[in-house]
């Protein structure tokens, strides 16, 4: 529940605090009180008010100088000031404009009107202040997502130096990902979910033993096995950090296919993750085009005859067309499509 709003009364009159007092004290408002000048700043700096009806008239500091010293601090720079006096000349009230006052009610003041007074400037200071914590948060989540995604960064770069066979096959699929699904009309807050999982869409391979990720020879079933489980790993490991619960889809499902024959999960069809069915072809594109230990690269006519194969089977035949009309370069040079620049100058391998 919100705290109900406060107001300093400064006044070095006891009669005229009273009055303040009975006057607010109905409608509501947290009340604190000062009798002068001194007392009100330090007070001010206390009670954080909404609002100060301040009176003009005090001895030693007059209300004037009381306002333009509250605006000389910056811990009282935003408070709103509500002057009070009986000098009702013109000069009087520039001048108190000119010290920093907000308002300036004559007196003897009209209760209806001070009251309306009040609620409006104590009003409006809540927004103000509404205003700038709801920028301050937004500021500090900023700052907290540059955090995270700096930590992914550290994780991606962990990974290519265990595995340089890979190296720079993370970033690229990462853009292309972004690219089509872009081009398939995602928004772009699905998008900065599916930018984070495709950058650790290979996490789990972090807790594949070298003598498997590494091998030279082809893999036994027992180490096929072991491999596969890289998606479970990512699950495990990043399914407890909810920042990245969002971005879970693609290094969990990156290998399941269209025909349900994939893993871990053996998921078919629209059953798999939008973002993870994008990530597969792009995934097996950039493989394919990539030399490998055991394999020079495909050429781009070759790859996309195998992507083509693939629809109905491992990819989803609707991302496929999408793909191939939209980002593949039409050959023998009779036309070329905006989009991805296919040339592949790594030396980059894939494990499936």
């Amino acid at each position: 529940m919100e705290s109900p709003p406060a107001i300093l009364i400064v006044d070095d009159t006891l009669t005229g605090r009273k009055a303040l007092e009975l006057l607010l004290k109905a409608d509501g408002y947290k009340l604190a009180f000062a009798s002068n000048g001194n007392d009100a700043l330090c007070r001010a700096r206390e009670f954080a008010p909404d609002v100060v009806p301040l009176d003009v008239m005090m001895p030693g500091m007059d209300g004037y100088e009381v306002c333009y010293r509250m605006r000389m601090d910056p811990t009282l720079l935003d408070v709103p000031i509500l002057l009070l006096s009986s000098l009702t000349e013109r000069g009087e009230r520039l001048k108190g404009i000119e010290a920093g006052a907000d308002d300036f009610i004559s007196k003897p003041y009209d209760k209806v009107e001070l009251l309306a007074r009040v609620r409006t400037i104590t009003r409006l200071n809540r927004f103000r202040r509404f205003r700038e914590e709801h920028s301050q948060l937004e500021s500090a989540l900023l700052t907290l997502q540059h955090t995270y995604d700096a930590t992914i960064e550290g994780w991606v770069q962990a990974l290519d130096l265990r595995d340089k066979e890979t190296e720079g096959h993370t970033r690229r699929v990462t853009n292309m990902t972004v690219k089509l699904a872009r081009t398939m009309g995602i928004d772009e807050e699905a998008i900065s979910h599916y930018r984070r999982g495709a950058l650790l869409h290979d996490v789990g391979k972090l807790g594949i033993p070298d003598s498997i990720l590494h091998k030279q020879g082809s893999l036994t079933k027992d180490e096929w096995k072991i491999l596969r489980r890289h998606p479970e790993y990512a699950f495990q490991w990043l399914s407890n950090i909810d920042y990245l619960q969002p971005s879970l889809h693609i290094p969990y499902c990156h290998h399941e296919k269209w025909d349900g024959s994939g893993y871990p999960r053996g998921l078919k069809g629209e059953g798999i993750p939008l973002e993870a069915r994008i990530f597969a072809i792009v995934d097996v594109w950039d493989a394919l085009l990539s030399d490998r230990p055991y394999k020079t690269a495909w050429s781009t006519e070759k790859a996309v005859e195998f992507i083509r194969s693939q629809k109905n089977t491992h990819f989803d035949p609707h991302i496929v067309d999408i793909f191939l009309e939209n980002f593949v370069y039409q050959f023998e040079g009779k036309h070329e499509k905006t989009g991805f620049t296919l040339q592949h100058q790594t030396n980059n391998s894939y494990c499936g």
